[in-house]
């Protein structure tokens, strides 16, 4: 985890982030995601909240799903 001006910034939970913007500037929603990735709705929740440690072959099918490289989804964590 990262310390942020006294906060504490959880990689998951940026990855998270990442995603749900993503997600929301398609217009979709999580349903939507879950459906063109093959990965359940309640996971895609769990995982845009920061709850899950995601695997890099769900990685690479959300960023498909998305449009986008998955580096991409990793961008913002550091």
């Amino acid at each position: 985890m990262l310390h942020l001006l006294g906060m504490i910034i959880n990689p998951k939970e940026l990855f998270g982030k990442k995603v749900r913007d993503l997600r929301k500037n398609a217009g979709w929603s999580q349903e939507d995601l879950a459906d063109s990735c093959g990965i359940n709705r309640t996971y895609i929740g769990a995982i845009e909240r920061g709850e899950r440690n995601i695997s890099l072959e769900n990685i690479v099918k959300i960023a498909h799903a998305l449009g986008v490289r998955p580096s991409d989804l990793l961008e913002d964590v550091s």
